[in-house]
């Protein structure tokens, strides 16, 4: 009997690379619900413009490659790249911002290194990092939550903001019942501490909700519920989620015990910004992740100091793009020397 097997990630408990890049997305549905509910239709429009042209971008590289593009499409690992950065673009980004970053992830990134399996880098994280350097002013054009806008956006105002770049309606979606411009949670801290406020004084703004951020919080804990959901199905392992919650959460702890006033609780990290989607749906690439257990740990908390310490102390606001990129180009060290001991023999002591 003949097996056909497919490109990696591969994972033990059976089931087609497809099969595991579908349930992921699945999963994913419930924070997706909560960002579109918050931030408005923009999200679901992004999404789905960066998963087509993520997918078309694949089917058409790979066809110049002689190769099949229908079977390269079909283990769906294009269309969870458009959707994750889809969900990293402000809402009402223009057009173009998808169209560069879904075409640097898949051509530049993916398909020029091999294709999947062979990517040394997050496919995603690296469109995102590309956009945010060099459209800092698009990149960082985020919508207000919903319930503190002056006028929310129909469907069509969406529509002509991305598609015809209508920048009045952008604005709209930017600016508060107060008549204020809002930011995100992160930025806004990270502005106050600039402008010489403690963080309990920059946390005074409306944007802050109980715990993080209005929407952000809830945003997180629907990204946190279809990660368990994830490990509950086996689709990921523990070990890079626990991995970046415990170092973010450990970085955090230590910084606002010896720092107050310029950091942010725990709590605040761990539900603002991408942390959540970083752990359980970003962070967790088989492909460009550290691969035995212990090195994943080691590369999840990595990931999560490295968030922690760039939102403190760095340029950006959010730093999960950054954080996974670096840690990225730490797995071969930490592959190298957390490798596990073949079955059978002694431990190499040398």
């Amino acid at each position: 009997m003949a097996f056909k097997l497919k490109a990696s990630p591969h994972i033990s408990q059976g089931g087609l690379t497809a099969s595991m890049m579908k349930k992921v997305m699945l999963c994913a549905l419930l924070g997706i619900a909560a960002q579109t509910w918050f931030f408005g239709v923009g999200t679901l429009i992004q999404v789905a413009l960066c998963m087509l042209i993520c997918v078309a971008a694949e089917a058409v590289f790979v066809a110049i490659r002689k190769r099949s593009w229908r079977y390269a499409i079909s283990d769906y690992s294009a269309a969870l790249t458009g959707l994750l950065l889809g969900l990293a673009l402000p809402p009402y980004a223009p057009w173009w911002i998808a169209l560069i970053g879904s075409l640097f992830a898949i051509v530049m990134v993916k398909q020029l290194y091999g294709g999947l399996g062979h990517n040394l880098l997050n496919p995603a994280m690296a469109g995102y990092v590309l956009l945010l350097i060099a459209f800092p002013v698009q990149m960082t054009t985020w919508a207000a939550p919903v319930e503190l806008l002056q006028a929310p956006l129909s469907v069509s105002q969406a529509l002509q903001s991305i598609f015809l770049e209508n920048k009045p309606l952008v604005d709209t979606a930017r600016i508060a019942v107060d008549g204020t411009t809002m930011a995100t949670p992160l930025d806004t801290l990270k502005t106050g501490l600039t402008l010489g406020n403690t963080s309990s004084e920059s946390m005074q703004s409306p944007i802050f909700g109980s715990v993080a951020g209005v929407g952000w919080e809830w945003v997180n804990l629907g990204y946190l519920i279809g990660g368990l959901i994830m490990l509950r199905l086996k689709v990921i392992r523990w070990h890079i989620p626990f991995g970046v919650l415990v170092g973010l959460w450990v970085s955090a702890s230590i910084g606002y015990i010896l720092l107050p006033d310029v950091s942010g609780t725990p709590w605040f990290h761990a539900f603002s910004g991408a942390t959540m989607l970083a752990a359980f749906f970003i962070a967790t690439d088989p492909v460009s992740a550290a691969t035995s257990p212990k090195g994943r740990f080691i590369y999840g908390v990595l990931i999560g100091a490295i968030v922690y310490l760039i939102r403190t102390f760095g340029g950006y606001p959010d730093a999960v793009a950054f954080a996974v990129l670096l840690a990225n180009l730490t797995v071969p060290l930490i592959d190298y020397y957390v490798r596990p001991v073949t079955y059978g023999h002694a431990k190499d002591k040398s």
